[in-house]
């Protein structure tokens, strides 16, 4: 018994002893838990957070239950509508604020018939067909629906949704790895909140329950559970159609000061639809867009880039006016006049009588890997590992049993 007689022979050895149970103890106590995926990992998707009136049809029964556990036989369909802070289910008032929805074939229509008074505008999509079970509840904005789904089904559905199954097999397998990787980074960082993602281009765009292209599913296959990480942690794989130039970094968008997010330079992708670009919109136009989110803005004479980013995108842009003059956000500009007009923050203005003629390159934030840009390198011969190298630089390929999935604590 060789620890015994070490035990009895020495005392500096018992007291190291205690002190190393001591530490251990506390270490175990004190130190957070790391939680890992697995074949199974549930994502919570977000259909909507505005409606106010809304209803889910099947076309086999299925089944409303309550939190209390009371359960409703639905055949066909229901309306849900928010009173207050509880249901209505088809007009009967519950005690709720929350209902799931399950059972039949799993396959669900949702749509929208009336939305919140104060909506919000990140998803304007009104109707989803979607597989597997939904929780509708009370959020402050309205009602929220989320669709619960295992991560490579989620995958499979935003490859389909962001790119085309046509585009070569290197590029929708970066498309995958990137999308799984976003998806696990926002669900660390919305641990709290109602749901993961939203299902559109707020997050990423979910093509819904609908037959999946071979390509994709093998996109999916070969990439399965595959993540990218900086220090073990899913980074924020942010991406965007087209950089038209380097693609651009975090910090100058959304103050994120990310290591693999500084940009990069990318010549790969001048055959996209939107690498140039031109567009027209009136005065009256942008200033009545400047009204509806609250600027005290008159008769505007001028709207002129003020200041760039590194990269040479609009960083700033200065708007003068009857009552003086406003600095806005290259990006805010985009948002108040509409993404279908402003394609990108990379132009040029030039006033024409009572227009703005807007002359860019580009589509997108320009944030992290540009999807015209992985395609042309997939065409190239790059694989996806090339491919999000590229885009997210000092970063790791993981699987996902290897990937700690708490919050990273980055920015």
């Amino acid at each position: 018994m060789p620890i015994m007689r070490g035990w009895k022979t020495s005392v500096k050895g018992r007291l190291n002893l205690l002190v190393s149970l001591v530490f251990l103890f506390f270490s175990s106590v004190l130190s957070p838990v790391v939680s890992f995926g697995n074949d199974e990992h549930a994502i919570r998707l977000g259909l909507t957070d505005s409606a106010s009136i809304l209803s889910v049809h099947s076309s086999s029964p299925f089944i409303l239950k309550l939190p209390s556990g009371k359960r409703f036989s639905i055949s066909d369909r229901v309306t849900i509508q928010l009173q207050g802070e509880a249901l209505l289910l088809n007009n009967r008032a519950v005690s709720a604020s929350t209902v799931s929805v399950q059972g039949g074939d799993g396959v669900f229509h949702v749509k929208v018939l009336a939305s919140a008074s104060n909506t919000s505008a990140k998803n304007s999509q009104q109707e989803w067909t979607v597989r597997g079970p939904l929780d509708i509840q009370y959020v402050p904005s309205g009602l929220a629906v989320i669709n619960r789904i295992n991560l490579e089904t989620y995958v499979a559905g935003v490859v389909s949704g962001e790119v085309s199954p046509k585009w070569p097999i290197e590029a929708l397998k970066a498309q995958a790895v990137a999308a799984r990787t976003y998806v696990l980074y926002k669900q660390a960082e919305n641990q709290l909140q109602p749901f993961d993602v939203f299902a559109s281009v707020q997050d990423q765009v979910y093509h819904g329950h609908a037959p999946r292209q071979d390509s994709v599913l093998q996109a999916i296959a070969d990439t399965k559970g595959q993540v990218v990480t900086y220090d073990r942690h899913p980074i924020y794989a942010a991406y965007s159609s087209t950089a038209a130039g380097p693609t651009e970094d975090a910090l100058y968008v959304w103050a994120l000061d990310l290591p693999y997010l500084k940009g990069v330079d990318c010549p790969f992708d001048d055959q996209a639809p939107r690498y140039d670009w031109r567009t027209a919109f009136t005065f009256d136009y942008l200033e009545h867009q400047l009204r509806q989110e609250g600027y005290d803005v008159g008769t505007v004479a001028t709207l002129t880039p003020y200041t760039f980013t590194p990269s040479g995108r609009v960083d700033r842009v200065r708007l003068l006016h009857s009552r003086g003059e406003i600095i806005l956000r290259g990006q805010d500009l985009r948002r108040i006049v509409g993404y279908s007009k402003i394609f990108s923050t990379n132009f040029s203005i030039k006033s024409v009588g009572a227009e703005v003629e807007v002359v860019g390159h580009g589509a997108g934030h320009a944030v992290g890997m540009c999807q015209w840009g992985m395609r042309e390198m997939a065409e190239l011969g790059y694989d996806y590992q090339s491919i999000l190298r590229h885009y997210y630089p000092g970063t790791t390929l993981l699987p996902l049993s290897r990937v700690n999935l708490t919050p990273s604590g980055q920015p």
